[in-house]
């Protein structure tokens, strides 16, 4: 397993400082039990009034090339670089309406946390994910039928981790370079607006 741990401020979880999104993927296929496991792990996240807004879209390249090729050709160019032999591709996207036809405004948010309780069991497993907004929504919603009141969000890429060496020399970089956040300062407050937290 690739390992690139975040350089945290204070000790956090493995499992958090640990996952990190790699263009370095195998080939190698995900099993269909582990695959189940992931989406089991989404299943369980908390939602407002337990609506459970997220709707996952599977592609995995061994089971339906003829889908996977489909979603994969929704990448932009720059992600189709270097998914080229990623084995499973899941579209996040979330049913924006309650049951009574009104806007669920956590629709996003909870579908968010679902995702990442998707990637968080994913590098418990020891695989690969990342998660990518750069792909054509029209076109996705289109080669899917996916309905109008359903909000398409993210692609996950996912697979185990591979030869970073097999990259190009811009990837390569990309993998390598240390990673990076703003400053808790800048992103949370206490007891006021941009009143940093410390």
């Amino acid at each position: 397993m690739s390992m690139k741990p975040a350089p945290t401020d204070v000790d956090i979880h493995e499992l958090i400082a640990g996952r990190w999104s790699p263009r370095a993927f195998s080939d190698a296929p995900i099993e269909r039990a582990t695959l189940h496991r992931l989406l089991e792990a989404a299943r369980w996240a908390p939602s407002s009034n337990n609506l459970q807004p997220w709707r996952f879209i599977a592609f995995d390249r061994q089971r339906d090339e003829a889908a996977f090729r489909r979603a994969f050709d929704t990448l932009a160019p720059s992600n189709q670089k270097w998914n080229v032999s990623v084995p499973l591709l899941v579209c996040v996207t979330a049913s924006t309406l309650t049951p009574k036809g009104e806007l669920n405004r956590t629709a996003t948010y909870d579908t968010g946390a679902a995702a990442m309780a998707l990637v968080l069991e994913a590098h418990a497993l020891g695989l690969a994910t990342h998660q990518m907004g750069g792909f054509d929504r029209d076109a996705f919603r289109q080669a899917f039928s996916i309905p109008a009141d359903v909000e398409i969000i993210a692609m996950i890429a996912i697979g185990h981790h591979g030869d970073a060496s097999l990259l190009d020399e811009a990837l390569r970089e990309r993998e390598a370079a240390p990673r990076a956040r703003k400053t808790l300062a800048e992103t949370a407050f206490e007891g006021a607006w941009d009143k940093a937290f410390n």
